[in-house]
């Protein structure tokens, strides 16, 4: 086996609100038998209060947050496991501060969809603290993550099961397997 393969990894799913992060990242993390952390779970009690009043985060805002992810993450491969973890990651700035606090060792699954299915599915959402008016300043922010390295795009126009298949063949491809 090359030592690539070896090697645990970090992956992040990561889109706007509504995407499926936290069910196909669970899904994931099932099929390659790694751990799933929640993304949103790592929140600063602020943020999460902001974002439940419909105030839209800053960058200001993310960065302990995405810190955070980033140790949880080189935490897990420090001790030799890999690890999913489910966040928006919208812009090349976030992303290029996750890829910093691993070292490489960190891989994207960005779960793409049209507006209006995220709209659907974030209204049938039960218990979450992020509302559908926060949709649309989360479609202006993000910067999709084309011709990046590691990342592997996925249309979200499909069941959880389906998604996450091809996101499982499209990590295969790139030597993360069970």
């Amino acid at each position: 086996m090359p030592e690539q393969m070896k090697k645990p990894h970090a992956v992040i799913v990561m889109g706007v609100s509504g995407c499926g992060k936290s069910s196909v990242g669970e899904k994931l993390a099932e099929a390659l038998h790694l751990a799933f952390v929640e993304g949103d779970a790592l929140h600063p009690a602020a943020n999460v209060e902001k974002m439940s009043k419909g105030i839209p985060l800053t960058d200001e805002d993310r960065m302990p947050w995405l810190d955070r992810i980033g140790e949880d993450m080189q935490a897990s491969l420090g001790k030799g496991e890999g690890i999913i973890v489910s966040c928006s990651a919208l812009k090349r700035l976030y992303r290029d501060r996750l890829r910093a606090a691993v070292g490489g060792n960190l891989f994207f699954v960005y779960l793409e969809g049209s507006k209006a299915l995220l709209t659907q599915r974030m209204g049938e959402r039960k218990g979450h603290f992020m509302p559908v008016s926060l949709l649309e300043s989360q479609l202006a922010t993000l910067e999709v993550p084309t011709g990046e390295l590691g990342v592997v795009t996925v249309d979200i126009d499909d069941t959880v099961d389906g998604i996450a298949a091809t996101a499982l063949e499209g990590l295969a491809s790139r030597g993360i397997t069970a």
